[in-house]
């Protein structure tokens, strides 16, 4: 098995991106954007997370992030496992134009994988990247942050509500995070 974008450090920091099955854009509605902040934040508080910086986009959310006091592997694994639940029984509860659609996708996702049970929302996979240096640190954090604006959502960063631009260029968030510091760079 390949080494490649594994966490092997449980420690060290990392740029992460968790993608959802078959790119399905299930981040397009706010209510299941929320639940991944929702779980960020108890992740921060109750597992030792530590965000650096994230963007939450329509299928995929990349994250720079380390854990102070715990297995950053078990963290992931349990805030993936968390959010496919809400996100599931949200769409089953919920108003959702597209809840047939949605559940087959997630339930054929479930059927290629022996270790699913009946739903999968997120890819097995994390594309952890571990960081090594300062200069790699503020490449993934500014990658992280014009996501939004090379998929022309906004025309800066720090316009987007879900991402960790708005904490860097000091403007109400919707998530603490550790800030590096470096020179913000915003439109030139």
């Amino acid at each position: 098995m390949s080494q490649a974008y594994k966490i092997t450090d449980q420690q060290a920091a990392y740029f992460i991106t968790l993608q959802v099955v078959q790119w399905a854009d299930i981040f397009s509605r706010k209510i299941y954007r929320d639940i991944v902040i929702d779980s960020l934040q108890f992740c921060q508080k109750n597992k030792g997370l530590e965000v650096y910086a994230y963007v939450i986009m329509s299928n995929h959310m990349h994250l720079l992030v380390r854990a102070s006091n715990s297995n950053l592997s078990s963290i992931l694994r349990d805030l993936k496992r968390h959010t496919s639940k809400k996100i599931i029984e949200t769409i089953q509860n919920e108003s959702e134009s597209r809840r047939e659609w949605l559940l087959m996708i997630f339930r054929y996702a479930a059927s290629k994988h022996s270790r699913n049970n009946e739903f999968q929302v997120w890819t097995h996979e994390n594309h952890a990247e571990e960081i090594f240096s300062n200069k790699f640190i503020e490449q993934k954090i500014h990658y992280i942050h014009q996501n939004p604006v090379r998929s022309g959502i906004v025309e800066k960063a720090e316009d987007y509500l879900y991402s960790s631009a708005r904490n860097y260029a000091d403007l109400e968030s919707k998530i603490d995070v550790c800030k590096v510091n470096f020179r913000w760079i915003t439109v030139k």
